[in-house]
């Protein structure tokens, strides 16, 4: 899954940065408001992690912005304004989520974990689907009770898939969720991922939609 960072403070943006990415998201980092607007113009994310303070459209602006077009993309702001007011004020604005800074990196993950489960109707971190259980905090695939090893690519593909079943994901939206700005998209590489998940995790798991891409039909 596909993460907007916005924040301008470089020292916290590249920690969280590398935060994320270990926790098997793929991460843009917009430094300031205005590219942040475009990113957001140009490209579909599962989750926003909003800094308050940023140069050029600052992020509550950013916010109202989201929330008047119509996108409802969670949202987590950080920011170093703490106080009740500050909260109040960047939940009635659309945020979905507060933190103050300083923060925990682990609490951060797990609270954006938490809002991509409830953006996608879900209760509970661990998926469940035919003889499958997959652990997307964990990162871990089960076939019937048997361990079952994936590459990190092989992995955001089955998790896109299995979190948007019965919707078709084109190759263009799958390629956004595995790949982030500085990363080069590898030629025909949503079509080896898929073929070597239904090597590993059954051949009537992933089926090709002609024309449009592939879907995870709904349990």
């Amino acid at each position: 899954m596909r993460i907007l960072l916005v924040e301008d403070d470089d020292l916290i943006g590249l920690g969280v940065e590398a935060g994320l990415r270990q926790a098997g998201f793929a991460v843009d980092w917009a430094r300031d408001g205005r590219a942040a607007n475009l990113a957001l113009t140009t490209t579909t994310y599962a989750l926003v992690v909003l800094d308050l303070g940023l140069p050029k459209i600052s992020g509550i602006e950013l916010l109202k912005w989201l929330r008047s077009c119509g996108k409802d993309v969670p949202v987590l702001v950080l920011s170093a304004r703490g106080t009740v007011a500050d909260r109040v004020g960047g939940l009635e604005c659309g945020a979905d989520d507060y933190v103050g800074k300083p923060f925990d990196l682990t609490e951060l993950i797990a609270r954006c974990r938490a809002l991509l489960r409830r953006s996608q109707g879900r209760s509970a971190e661990v998926i469940h689907y035919r003889d499958l259980t997959v652990d997307p905090a964990a990162r871990t695939a089960l076939r019937c009770d048997v361990r079952v090893q994936l590459t990190a690519r092989e992995w955001a593909v089955l998790v896109q898939l299995l979190t948007h079943q019965g919707v078709p994901q084109s190759r263009s939206r799958l390629e956004e969720s595995l790949y982030g700005w500085q990363e080069e998209i590898e030629s025909n590489a949503v079509e080896v991922h898929v073929s070597n998940l239904r090597k590993k995790l059954g051949t009537d798991l992933i089926r090709t939609v002609r024309g449009i891409g592939y879907v995870v039909e709904k349990a």
